[in-house]
């Protein structure tokens, strides 16, 4: 089987770079949430209640209890926290070396100690993913920091194992919550019609596919199921075609979500994860090298392999068919489509499944554990041997652990598969939950703004007669504006305004926080909505007048002509969100009081210390800049310094390399004296010219080191043949 060397470079990389989005876009959102004068102080979540600092570690783990030792309050800690993961994701991005167990380590601690006093604005699912997906970098990466070598290990595909495993639970329950939640849209194959307006921040392009006929929509929602719930079984079969198969389908649905909806770092994030379906033969391809790997197999197992493949994909296509009833409709000139199947034989079907699913994965598993046991044991040396099985024994163990507490959230889609766990290893996952170690995940389980697309528009006064709407930078308000471009920020203030709209302000306590704070005119809250000031219609006053009210948007339709409408929505008024009010207002205090969002003690007192004035100095340089053009130039200068280092190494190989087939055909032109040579001469020469082909080869590998770390899995392998020979 082909190594996994370069995609799981490939996966670190990627996960450096998401880590370095993460941090950046919650850094610039930092004052305005959790500052002192934020939405959300974080500083509330810290109660310093004499224990020791272990004990409250343990209690809520994260690295901001060490603020008051370091002279810093809440805030500042936050934001020192955020730039030292910038610095270290920036340096993992940049630097190879740094794509380090140590590294990854600290990233997820530092992101883990943002998650726990993040509140309703870090409880997304992708957080969680990122949290689950950073713990397992820890495993993945290499300990280049402490041991100092970036080789092959015989583990590495037992850990990068885990990263295949946290895809298939993420989409296989992406699929599955979408018809167990029993949403009308989903079973009727006609969520897509809602979903390219109703989604959080759709992008300019999903204006233009909402256009698309009905028939292609339900084409679209089928091709979702298709892709989220039977694809996913693919990720575990031994021929590497049928894993390249649904790698592709999976970067083809992750690409068109990417392409109409503003979904931050999670579709990033799920196509880092794709990148475990791959292997070196197949990256090889894509950077047009040559493949080093023999292909022993006979044409007999070729072909037997082409016809299960076949077999596996036919049946993938008849599949769709039978379950959802194609049939070309002549008359619409399409193709009809409908939900075959009832939620009973769904439910039936589900119970059968999960159980082998886990089977399928502990098969995995083992298989990959007793492939890595064989390369330790066929290592030289009793010392490498021995060292390589001890590595094993403990990843192997941890591969096993992480697999096992993950079977709790996993199970959740089946209730009584759940019931049917040991109860140890629901202990187990109790006392890992605080860690984010293992998660649930089911996106858009239930299609909402079915009826019209819920908003919630702020609306402010001077005077109670005059209003004044208050616009957001990225969510839809002003009915002309083209929809916002924003990934892979995530506007969580944004995001909020959505999720309150679809109920009522009781259900969302911090939009009191944030109707609190525009009427004291808060700077650092007035910047997540405009982060250019200037453009927030009450910068030089505060309003002394609030209102909010709940319309319904649609986007807007092409005229009959086949021209393009004026507008990219069009809205009708719903009802009143919030009611008018002002400072000192009774409804407003007794909202402030019943949700405790009054400081009750003055904020601490930080000291103006070197690394006070370092925090300050960063903030006031990067204050007025776009969240997102700052993330994209820190992307393209990292990208850009990436590809130049490639270069010059290219460059540099080359300049010590010279191309052995020239040198050969040189030495074979130089030390030929004559035609007639004998057959002996001509094999001595052309020995001898093999020879130094392979010593200039072997040069050449000294001098790649991607080529050196496959250079030591090709060794790993055949030092078996070796020692018999």
């Amino acid at each position: 089987m082909a190594e996994i060397i370069q995609p799981r470079r490939m996966f670190l990389w990627s996960m450096a770079v998401i880590y370095l989005v993460a941090f950046v876009s919650l850094y610039v959102q930092i004052p305005g949430l959790y500052g002192n004068d934020g939405l959300l102080p974080a500083r509330w979540q810290l109660r310093y209640s004499g224990k020791s600092l272990w004990e409250q570690l343990l209690a809520s783990p994260t690295l901001l209890w060490l603020g008051p030792q370091l002279g810093l309050d809440t805030h500042t800690a936050m934001e020192l926290l955020c730039l030292v993961g910038v610095a270290l994701s920036l340096a993992a991005t940049l630097v190879e070396a740094f794509r380090d167990s140590v590294v990854f380590f600290c990233l997820w601690a530092l992101y883990l100690s943002m998650y726990q006093v993040g509140q309703v604005f870090l409880y997304f699912q992708w957080d969680n993913l990122l949290l689950e997906t950073g713990f397992l970098c820890i495993l993945v990466a290499p300990l280049t920091l402490i041991r100092g070598s970036r080789g092959v290990r015989e583990h590495d595909r037992v850990t990068f194992w885990l990263i295949r495993w946290l895809l298939f639970r993420l989409m296989f329950a992406s699929g599955v919550v979408k018809l167990t939640s029993r949403c009308p849209t989903w079973w009727g194959l006609t969520a897509l019609t809602y979903h390219y307006e109703t989604q959080c921040i759709p992008t300019p392009l999903a204006w233009f596919v909402h256009q698309l006929p009905v028939c292609w929509q339900k084409m679209s929602v089928m091709g979702t199921f298709v892709i989220e719930i039977a694809v996913p079984l693919l990720f575990f079969s031994p021929m590497r075609r049928l894993r390249l198969g649904a790698f592709y389908l999976q970067m083809l649905l992750q690409v068109l979500i990417i392409l109409t909806g503003n979904y931050n770092f999670f579709n990033l994030l799920t196509i880092a994860l794709c990148l475990s379906l791959l292997d070196d033969q197949h990256v090889n391809f894509w950077l047009r090298k040559a493949d080093k790997t023999s292909d022993n197999d006979s044409k007999l197992q070729s072909w037997l392999c082409y016809l299960v493949e076949l077999a596996v994909w036919s049946l993938l296509i008849f599949g769709s068919v039978v379950c959802f009833d194609l049939q070309v409709d002549t008359a619409k000139k399409g193709i009809s489509s409908r939900t075959a199947f009832t939620y009973h034989q769904f439910n039936q079907f589900l119970k059968t499944v999960t159980i082998p699913c886990i089977w399928i994965g502990v098969l995995s598993l083992t298989w990959e554990m007793v492939k890595a046991m064989f390369r330790c044991a066929c290592v030289s040396g009793f010392l490498k041997r021995f060292f390589g099985t001890v590595q094993w024994t403990l990843f192997a163990a941890a591969t096993a652990a992480m697999f096992t507490v993950s079977l709790v959230p996993f199970t959740y889609i089946e209730y009584d598969s759940n019931a049917r766990l040991w109860p140890g290893v629901r202990r187990a996952y109790e006392l890992s939950d605080r860690f984010q170690l293992a998660n649930s995940y089911g996106l858009f389980r239930r299609m909402t703004g079915v009826g019209g697309r819920p908003e919630v528009v702020i609306e402010g006064s001077n005077d109670g007669v005059s209003w004044t709407e208050i616009e957001f930078m990225y969510k839809p308000g002003n009915m002309s504006a083209s929809p916002a471009v924003v990934t892979p920020h995530q506007p969580r203030l944004d995001w909020q305004m959505w999720f309150a709209a679809l109920g009522a302000h009781t259900q969302a306590p911090w939009f009191t926080s944030l109707m609190y704070r525009l009427l004291q005119g808060k700077r650092d809250v007035i910047e997540l909505i405009q982060t250019d000031v200037s453009q927030y219609p009450f910068h030089k006053q505060p309003p002394a007048y609030l209102r909010a009210h709940r319309y319904r948007y649609w986007f807007t339709e092409l005229k009959p002509d086949g021209s393009f409408p004026e507008r990219w929505w069009r809205r009708v008024y719903d009802e009143e969100f919030y009611p008018t009010v002002h400072l000192g207002n009774t409804f407003l205090e007794s909202m402030l009081t019943q949700y405790g969002l009054k400081d009750k003690l003055p904020s601490r007192r930080i000291s103006n210390t070197t690394v006070v004035q370092a925090v300050r100095w960063v903030r006031s340089q990067v204050k007025g800049v776009p969240p997102h053009v700052l993330i994209w130039t820190l992307i393209a200068c990292s990208a850009a310094v990436c590809v130049l280092q490639g270069l010059q190494n290219r460059h540099k190989h080359r300049e010590r390399t010279p191309n052995p087939h020239n040198a050969a055909e040189k030495d074979l032109t130089e030390n030929q004296p004559d035609e007639s040579l004998d057959h002996d001469g001509k094999l001595d020469k052309e020995q001898a010219v093999d020879e130094e082909v392979e010593e200039e080869e072997d040069g050449e590998g000294e001098d790649s080191e991607d080529e050196v770390e496959e250079g030591e899995g090709e060794e790993k392998e055949t030092v078996g043949d070796e020692e018999e020979d």
